[in-house]
């Protein structure tokens, strides 16, 4: 048996060690990794129900399988789930596949030839927010009192200011918080593994100022539970909803952290910054992704006839 041929061997669907290998594989940040993770073994369970081998399916019953995920309520939301989840899914799915491929363990990537979802890059099921409503979010936080008060407003800070994913700020740790060249900087892993750095604004710097002595000294998780484990994303969503309730947001109830990451798009646009900074500073590869965060990038009031009419209008002699 040659080496490749013992790679199989030892690899089995059912027992996780192709999933294991394909994400040992990749440059993942631990969020993506988990969620890549769950999907494919969603997939997996729902073969085994129905007797299936994965390693033999085709286009045929991944396409079954999309339309199934198409009409599966989303226990968080209470709605079917997005076009977008669902090509999310296939895409995880579509890349264990070609990694199988890789591996000749599979004759073909059968979601290739799979029907998937479109969506639409123009637009984003992510609920937005106002300035105002951010503003009155962080006010909220200011306000609060109690043993995690300091420590949601640095978290608050970083999602409105700086524009952070949920997972790449619970995922901080205190080494992570630096100076560099006279500005106070936070380092992370951003998607698809890649190290970056941001500054933080002042804001974010009183906040943390603040949580540090409060946080107590020592390594590790930046944000940490009373049991000084990590603060993980979801005890953040519920801080997103709770102190959006009570800063009277109407679509409280719906928002997450991620809404809080679109807000700083769009006010960082209207503020007048170069679309291809908001594209550095939030880590997007493409800036069609960046301009489906900006909420406002069809106002009017920012049409560029007017701009080039009114330098028209000052080169007018007088």
């Amino acid at each position: 048996m040659g080496p490749l041929q013992s790679v199989q061997h030892a690899l089995t669907p059912a027992s996780g060690d192709f999933t294991d290998a394909w994400l040992a594989n990749r440059r993942l940040s631990a969020h993506t990794r988990a969620a890549y993770r769950r999907d494919v073994h969603q997939f997996l369970g729902w073969c085994a129900g129905r007797d299936l081998d994965p390693l033999r399916v085709s286009f045929l019953h991944v396409n079954a399988y999309a339309r199934d995920l198409e009409s599966t309520v989303d226990a968080r939301t209470g709605r079917v789930l997005a076009p977008a989840s669902v090509a999310r899914k296939l895409s995880a799915l579509s890349s264990w596949y070609a990694f199988l491929l890789r591996l000749q363990a599979v004759p073909a990537n059968p979601v290739g030839g799979a029907d998937r979802p479109r969506v639409d890059r123009d637009s984003s099921a992510t609920v937005g927010l106002s300035a105002a409503e951010v503003d009155a979010i962080l006010a909220a936080a200011a306000a609060q009192r109690g043993p995690t008060a300091a420590r949601d407003r640095v978290i608050l800070a970083l999602l409105a200011d700086l524009g952070l994913r949920v997972g790449e700020v619970v995922a901080l740790d205190v080494a992570d918080i630096g100076t560099e060249r006279g500005h106070r900087t936070v380092r992370f892993v951003g998607k698809g593994g890649k190290p970056r750095r941001r500054a933080l604004t002042a804001h974010v710097v009183a906040a943390l100022e603040e949580y540090l002595p409060v946080r107590g000294d020592g390594d590790g998780p930046l944000f940490t539970t009373a049991t000084g484990g990590r603060v993980d994303r979801h005890a953040v969503f519920r801080l997103v909803r709770r102190l959006a309730k009570q800063a009277g947001v109407p679509a409280w109830a719906r928002l997450s952290p991620h809404s809080l990451r679109h807000a700083f798009a769009t006010a960082a646009r209207d503020e007048g910054v170069p679309l291809e900074d908001v594209q550095d500073a939030m880590g997007h590869a493409d800036p069609r992704t960046t301009r489906r965060y900006d909420r406002d990038r069809h106002n009017l009031d920012r049409d560029p006839a007017y701009t080039i009419a009114a330098a028209r209008a000052r080169r007018r002699p007088a």
